[in-house]
């Protein structure tokens, strides 16, 4: 059957990583990872091991070659191993196969320090094998059958020792090394050995490489004359990766001609001014700009550092004629964090404009090395690749690997072989690439962009360079890396080393290179003269994420419109249609569970009594949203059912496995459609989807709920520097929607606390100043003025109003809502429809209706609280008879304070004291946000006292009963009129 047996080892490693088994009649196994990854089918793990021992056995001669198979084994073994190359002080061994991995660059950045003997073998070539197996020069022109599965032979299907080798070496040893064996595909496995194995494959046109000179010569001379007029400043230049900027155009061209429409990006710091000057085409002068630290900045926001900002582009490719639009997300310095938000927004962008293959819109990310490995997020976002609601049908990432992370070496970086591993895990094949050979990355940039419109799969090219200064244009190298940067600094330039290839070809001459040079210096002189007459810094000029419609919300002829808050309610007509939708199976020859058919029926006995409970007044509000033609996406682990299950989204047929309903997207004709997804158990990763999903359009309500309030901390970076201060940074509006289950009942310290605090904290308004807006505006204006809008409501119909005026308000602001657990089912915790009918609205703030209200001289205690332990208080004081003397008011909406509201309950109460209660500890919870700005809204003439858990380092106890004390506790403060006797 002529067996081929291929194996592939490293020694860094034990035993064999991977092993296949080629025959005339194709690949048996591709690949048969070990040690916890997918294992191969017994058959074929037995084939393979008789094989092996039959080797070891048997020293029969091959084909009448000198060659036993035992010698052809150590051969492949000995390729497999043999090129442990050292550049620029990082060792990295490379493993081969003989007809279909790879050998990487003998031609590569020459090494710093001195090479394994190895090294120096295989550059020697035939020459290294005859030493090596003590072959005469006729044993190298033996002829061999090729197989089927290699492309090194052309139309010729036999070949010489000597062809083969040298074959082998120039698909494999030169400037380009590819790992994809591990990849469970033969189809695909055969497409990328074609791509490299075919001779020839790297010839360019004169017109090519003269297209890829010039874009060498904006990328070199860009940084040069950044460096030459601000040499002081930090720009996080390019220099040492030059080829990134004719490798991201290389992708782009060629997306275009597949039919890519829309390309949205994401990257670190690193060249980052080069890639929005020279491939997102942002204007030089504005670029510019940003160096001048006398320009006064437009009052729009706090800005950020230029290597920060994005851009957004439409323009037509030269190469294509066609409409291309381009998007470079603006970021924070927190490395890698963008991506996830570049997926949602590609998925986004794909899902409104029915892209369901990704043909018109797709996503580059650039990384880093070091973050590339060491960032838990990059492993979180590939993850989502291929999830149906999260795919965006493939990614190119591109690797700027300069070999080093600010001060640290890759050996006490990371773990694994390459910083590029990580793509593993989603079998995206990894295209490592010399990046001063500007050819051959331009012939891996186009591969990697048909890998991506062939099969919609992960791909990544890793530019295997280095970075010429320090970290930043004022950090000094040598203290850490001397050796290294020895090295660099006699490395001749990249933009230096091809125009002479090019010029010793004939291509180009000098003149005509200099020439070059001399007119994109001019177009840089040129623009920085116009950036001289600049007089404001407008952030407006980097919105990467524009809206098409809704430009400017607030606005008309350049003064503030006069608003008040939106009417949110429905018609009885609407809340029946929906709550029949919400308590029905709109699919015939559909077996749901008994449970849920009990749950169904509950919700239809609500709606004939004409009241709601949480779910179902969670269902009005999206089903009424959908009618009107607001698409809604629900996403977070379990939100489907609902992790308490209270929500039942989607119905499962209990008879047809994988059969679904989701009722939501029956509700009417021609409605916005539904989509609820449970995601992976990922919450940066997710929520950083999601809130790119939602910078794509205003007309839609992106929603991510937490499973608990407590673990939206592992996704803190997406709040803290994206959510927000987003639009401050960045003048991007976004009206995303956290929902955080928060309540404290005795579940212990990590399923309690939603941790408001934290949020309250960041918020944008002072507590010690009471807004100067006119009544009817006051509410409006103040959610427009915050940066992001906080609410813990007690009511259904409150919760279905605030998710509404989400939407019907006239800009888009970010919404933290604190959900509850215990009210979901709560007897007293639901709502009449009265209180969701036309004319209705979100209330800020809920007065006590009461006996209170009769005698108001009379209450000698209002207590303000939110949330669940309202219910609480109310049935302590009518426990106590009380409810003639104590107030109760809840504060419904804690971010923009409702002063305005609360002014009214304190003048409502001259005589009573003012009590603010909470269930969370002192030091957390909302205390220290409330107490400032109730003392505000009464000048300042009245304390204001607390009643609520004292100081702790955890949000609960975890002793049911220890928990059940501190609640009665607090609660015979809240309600002890003495308790504070004598206190100042």
């Amino acid at each position: 059957m002529g067996l081929v047996l291929i194996m592939w080892k490293r020694c860094t490693t034990r035993g064999w990583r991977t092993l296949g088994v080629y025959t005339s009649h194709g690949i048996f196994s591709s690949g048969m990872p070990t040690r916890g990854r997918h294992q191969a089918q017994p058959i074929r793990a037995l084939l393979l091991w008789v094989v092996l021992l039959w080797d070891w056995l048997t020293p029969r001669r091959w084909s009448g070659c000198n060659l036993t198979w035992r010698s052809w084994w150590r051969t492949i073994w000995l390729y497999s191993r043999l090129y442990e190359h050292t550049r620029f002080g990082v060792t990295t061994w490379h493993s081969w196969t003989l007809w279909a991995s790879w050998l990487p660059s003998t031609q590569a950045l020459p090494p710093l320090t001195s090479s394994p003997p190895m090294t120096n073998w295989v550059r020697r070539g035939g020459e290294g094998l005859r030493e090596f197996y003590g072959l005469d020069e006729s044993d190298l022109d033996k002829v061999f059958r090729l197989p089927t599965t290699t492309f090194i032979g052309g139309s010729e299907s036999t070949l010489p020792l000597r062809e083969i080798i040298q074959r082998l070496e120039m698909a494999y040893c030169q400037s380009i090394g590819v790992e994809f064996m591990f990849i469970n595909d033969l189809e695909q496995c055969q497409w990328i050995r074609q791509k490299f194995e075919r001779p020839g494959i790297m010839q360019f046109t004169l017109e090519e490489k003269r297209t890829l000179l010039a874009r060498m010569v904006r990328s070199t001379r860009f940084e040069e004359f950044l460096q030459r007029k601000w040499s002081s400043e930090k720009r996080f230049g390019l220099e040492g990766c030059e080829s990134l900027i004719p490798a991201l155009k290389t992708i782009i061209d060629k997306s275009s001609m597949n039919g890519v429409e829309s390309i949205i990006m994401g990257m670190p710091h690193r060249g980052r001014l080069n890639v929005l000057a020279n491939v997102i085409r942002k204007e030089l002068d504005q670029i510019f700009c940003q160096f001048d630290s006398k320009l006064e900045a437009a009052d729009e926001g706090s800005g950020d550092v230029k290597y920060h900002l994005g851009m957004w582009h439409r323009r037509i490719n030269r190469v294509t004629d066609r409409n291309i639009t381009l998007s470079l997300m603006a970021n924070p310095s927190h490395l890698e964090a963008v991506d996830p938000v570049v997926q949602g927004k590609t998925k986004a962008e794909q899902f409104y404009c029915g892209d369901t293959e990704g043909n018109r819109v797709m996503s580059i990310l650039l990384h880093g090395d070091a973050a590339f490995a060491g960032q838990g997020v990059v492993y979180e976002t590939f993850h989502l690749s291929d999830l149906p609601s999260y795919t965006t049908h493939g990614t190119i990432h591109v690797v700027v690997n300069n070999q080093i992370g600010f001060t640290t070496d890759p050996r006490v970086a990371r773990s694994s072989s390459y910083p590029t591993d990580v793509a593993k895990v989603v079998n995206a094949p990894i295209f490592h690439v010399n990046a001063d050979d500007p050819e051959a990355v331009m012939y891996v940039c186009n591969v990697a962009a048909e890998w991506r419109a062939t099969f919609h799969k992960d791909v990544v090219v890793d530019l295997v360079c280095y970075r010429r200064n320090g970290h930043n244009e004022m950090d000094e190298p040598m203290f850490t890396q001397p050796l290294m940067y020895k090295q660099i600094k006699k490395q001749k330039g990249v933009l230096q080393k091809y125009a002479e290839k090019l010029i010793a070809e004939g291509a180009v001459t000098r003149q005509e290179y200099e020439e070059e040079i001399a007119k994109y210096d001019k177009i840089c002189e040129e623009a920085h003269t116009r950036s001289k007459d600049e007089k404001i810094l407008h952030i407006k000029h980097w919105l990467d994420s524009p809206w098409p419609v809704c430009v400017c919300f607030f606005k008309m002829d350049g003064q503030p419109k006069s608003m008040t808050s939106p009417s949110t309610g429905l018609t009885e007509e609407e809340l029946g249609h929906i709550g029949h939708i919400a308590s029905s199976v709109p699919v015939e020859d559909f077996t749901i569970h008994g449970g849920l058919s009990r749950i169904l029926k509950g919700r239809a006995a609500m709606v004939g009594q004409r009241v709601c409970d949480w779910a179902l007044g969670e269902y009005m509000a999206f089903g009424s949203l959908l009618k009107e033609g607001t698409h809604i996406r629900l996403s977070g682990q379990d939100v489907e059912r609902g992790t308490f299950s209270h929500r039942h989204h989607v119905l499962h047929d209990q008879n047809v496995d994988k059969r679904i309903c989701i009722p939501m997207n029956h509700i009417a004709p021609n409605q916005a459609p539904y989509t609820v997804c449970n995601s992976s158990l990922s919450e940066y990763g997710v929520l950083g989807f999601e809130l790119g999903f939602a910078m794509a359009s205003p007309n839609a309500l992106v929603l991510w709920e937490a499973q608990f309030g407590d673990f939206h901390n592992t996704a803190q970076c997406i709040i803290d520097q994206f959510i927000c201060p987003g639009q401050a940074k960045w003048v991007r509006q976004n009206g995303i929607v956290l929902l955080l289950p928060h309540g404290m009942e005795g579940m212990g310290p990590e399923h309690s606390s939603a941790r408001p605090e934290r949020f309250l904290q960041m918020c944008n308004e002072d507590p010690d100043a009471y807004p100067k807006f006119s009544a009817e505006e006051f509410a409006v204006r103040q959610l427009y003025d915050c940066n992001w809008i906080i609410v813990n409501c007690s009511t259904p119909a409150n919760y279905f109003h605030v998710l509404r005026r989400q939407i019907l308000q006239p800009f888009r602001k970010p919404l933290i809502v604190f959900t509850p657990k215990s009210l979901l089912r709560h007897p007293d915790a639901k709502s009449n429809f009265d209180d969701m009918l036309t004319g209705t609205h979100f209330q800020r703030l809920i007065p006590d209706s009461g006996p209170v209200c009769e005698k108001p001289d009379g209450v000698k205690r209002i207590v303000f609280c939110t949330g669940k332990v309202y219910y609480e208080l109310t049935r302590e004081r009518k426990n106590r008879g009380m409810d003639n003397t104590v107030a109760i008011a809840r504060i419904e909406q804690l971010s923009p304070f409702p002063f305005d509201q609360v002014k009214v309950e304190t003048d409502r109460y001259p005589n009573a004291d003012l009590v603010w209660c909470q269930e969370e500890h002192k030091n957390q919870g909302y205390y220290d946000y409330v107490k400032p700005r109730l003392r505000t809204t009464v000048d300042r003439t009245r304390p204001v006292r607390y009643a609520g858990r004292g100081p702790a380092a955890a949000p609960a106890t975890g002793n049911k009963a220890a928990h059940l004390v501190e609640l009665q506790r607090f609660l015979d403060t809240a309600f002890n009129l003495d308790a504070f006797t004598g206190q100042s």
